[in-house]
């Protein structure tokens, strides 16, 4: 039956609709009041006047629809499928990082905390959203200074031979090592950066009260002391805390700026009257951009999971939606919702404000691309998770033919630039492996973990210190080995992050169930791409000096009376075979003995016309 039979015979139902194309894909997911009618209209030659509309219809090879109760129903399930199958034809949010959380591994014997933009069911708990960002930074700064509870990669599973650098500055009480503190401890420190991070203050603060006093009369003074300074700041941190909250409503502003198919957009939240963060989407593929659509839908990408939904959202045109999806988050939330579009006074004076700043996110990144060292640093710290932002980057890469002169490359980007005096050059030398059997030369994986060893043992050696982050030009193996290599030094809790040939993937080290997909235009991306490709482009250039020695040297090693020395000494003055063979008998006489230029021009001139 064609789709338009179909549609035609459709209850006047809510529910969501799924149009597919010839090979069964799914192109578009909407949802309705009544299917009937809204699945229909597409099928109306008077709206291929709309570009889009008229692109989706001669698309539609079948279609596929969903009863559901309500509207409502009909809203959320949308939501899903578009997550889902995320069509062509839908507006689809590209970046899929949430706001920022901190997690906390309950169901670890040693918890830890980490910063993340992903909440999944994994038995952990999740606190937040945080604006800004650098607020869940500060907060985990906070806990691993107070509560000595790290954010860290380290197997906690086994014991280790001795702890990171965050044990010694003391900012963690060291369970990867056995005797530096007790399961009793540890166990202790971890409920207290729950209750803090549940906002159970009152709990927690009565607790160090009852243990600041028994140690007072067990005289562990120190101990003692250190409870005081932690109670004191916790009741400065709620203070402040009901300071702000009592300064007024929270308010959500979005606007974008469309060139199509490229889009800008712009969130602020403000909290109290202040703008306390801001968020920037950008699509490189809305080539029939349709604000009535973009809006709703990208509201509801952006609220109807969040953990956290503001009193009001401010937007720069109403659409048909707008009661249905406030009723849903007003729900949800558990308080009034409310989204409309201000057309006067300072709430459209704002609105205008964040309209002009999505017209400048759009300029930065479609046409200037160039960004600040510490913006590309601070979204290169956020978009790989890392807890701080990287000022040295050292990449490696390997570079060999058939696994011969088989070479390692180390470039170094510092501050904003790269830094050509800290390049460093390696020849794979296939040491031993665990087994006692030597490596094959043309094993990446040996060779990663020989070149990453020499590096860092080197440093060991010269007590320097190590990088932001290490950044390796290949996929999840060439991954591990750069960690198994670290590991070997006792080297932990250092971040590394690999980056996959052919599909611009990233992954990172203890992350690496979550690749990192970054946009074509993003800037984390070219800095990335930039220090790889610079990276290959050294590896290559030393393996062609290597590969055109070695055949040089093996030309003249292969005449009789020639030895290594006199090969070099030839090379040295002449710099290649041919310019040898050009020099003539009277320039490499002077160089080495006449007999042994007559016998060197012989042998090449034989060669040559064989």
């Amino acid at each position: 039956m064609e789709p338009r039979e179909k549609a035609a015979q459709l209850p006047e139902s809510p529910g969501v609709y799924l149009f597919k194309d010839a090979g069964e894909k799914i192109l578009y997911v909407g949802k309705a009041r009544n299917l009937r009618s809204r699945v229909r209209s597409y099928f109306l030659e008077s709206r291929w006047i709309d570009a889009k509309t008229g692109s989706l219809a001669r698309e539609i090879a079948d279609l596929e629809t969903i009863l559901v109760g309500n509207e409502r129903e009909a809203l959320a399930l949308e939501h899903n499928l578009i997550k889902q199958y995320r069509p062509k034809f839908n507006v689809v949010l590209r970046d899929d990082k949430t706001y920022p959380y901190i997690k906390f591994t309950a169901a670890e014997k040693y918890p830890r905390l980490y910063f993340t933009r992903r909440i999944k069911k994994d038995g952990s708990l999740y606190f937040g959203p945080y604006f800004p960002a650098s607020l869940a930074r500060r907060i985990l700064h906070f806990v691993h200074k107070r509560f000595l509870v790290p954010s860290c990669t380290v197997d906690l599973t086994r014991s280790h031979p001795r702890p990171c650098l965050q044990y010694y500055i003391k900012r963690c009480l060291g369970p990867c090592v056995a005797g530096l503190t007790t399961d009793e401890r540890y166990a202790e420190a971890a409920r207290d950066v729950r209750l803090f991070l549940e906002g159970r203050r009152h709990d927690l603060i009565k607790s160090l009260e009852e243990r600041m006093t028994a140690a007072a009369e067990k005289e562990l003074f120190e101990q003692a002391a250190a409870y005081r300074d932690l109670l004191r700041t916790l009741e400065d941190i709620e203070e402040r805390q009901r300071i702000a909250a009592a300064q007024g409503d929270d308010t959500d502003v979005l606007a974008y700026y469309a060139e199509p198919p490229l889009v800008a957009a712009d969130l602020f939240h403000l909290r109290g009257g202040r703008v306390v963060d801001r968020r920037e989407f950008y699509w490189e593929d809305l080539e029939e951009f349709d604000p009535q659509e973009f809006v709703p839908s990208l509201l509801k990408q952006l609220y109807l999971e969040a953990e956290y939904l503001p009193k009001a959202i401010h937007v720069s045109a109403d659409f048909e939606d707008r009661e249905l999806l406030e009723a849903t988050l007003t729900e949800r939330a558990g308080h009034k919702v409310e989204i409309f579009t201000p057309q006067r006074g300072t709430k459209r004076a704002f609105l205008d404000l964040v309209e002009n700043n999505a017209k400048h996110s759009f300029e930065q990144r479609f046409r200037v691309l160039k960004p600040t060292s510490k913006a590309i640093g601070e979204a290169l710290q956020n978009a790989l998770n890392l807890a701080e932002e990287p000022q040295r980057i050292e990449s490696f890469d390997i570079s060999h033919i058939q696994g011969t002169d088989t070479v390692a490359s180390m470039v170094v980007w510092e501050k904003g630039r790269m830094k050509k005096s800290d390049y460093r050059k390696f020849i794979i030398r296939g040491d031993e492996g665990s087994d006692g059997n030597p490596l094959r030369q043309n094993d990446d994986f040996a060779s990663m973990r020989e070149a990453v060893t020499r590096r860092y043992r080197r440093l060991q050696e010269e007590k320097k210190e190590l990088p932001g982050l290490i950044l390796i030009d290949g996929g999840i193996g060439q991954l591990h080995a750069a960690a198994q290599a670290l590991e070997s030094l006792q080297i932990i809790n250092q971040p590394v992050a690999s980056i996959a040939k052919k599909e611009e993937i990233l992954y990172v080290l203890g992350q690496e169930d979550e690749p990192i997909v970054l946009e074509r235009h993003s800037p984390v991306l070219h800095l990335i791409q930039q220090i790889r490709d610079e990276t290959h482009r050294f590896a290559i250039t030393f393996h062609r000096q290597r590969r055109g020695k070695r055949q040089t040297q093996t030309a003249l090693g292969e005449i009789p009376g020639v030895g290594l020395r006199t090969a070099q000494k030839l090379l040295k003055e002449f710099g290649s075979v041919a310019n040898i063979q050009r020099a003539g008998l009277e320039k490499l006489s002077g160089v080495i003995s006449r007999k042994s230029a007559e016998k060197i021009l012989s042998h090449l001139g034989d060669s040559k016309a064989q």
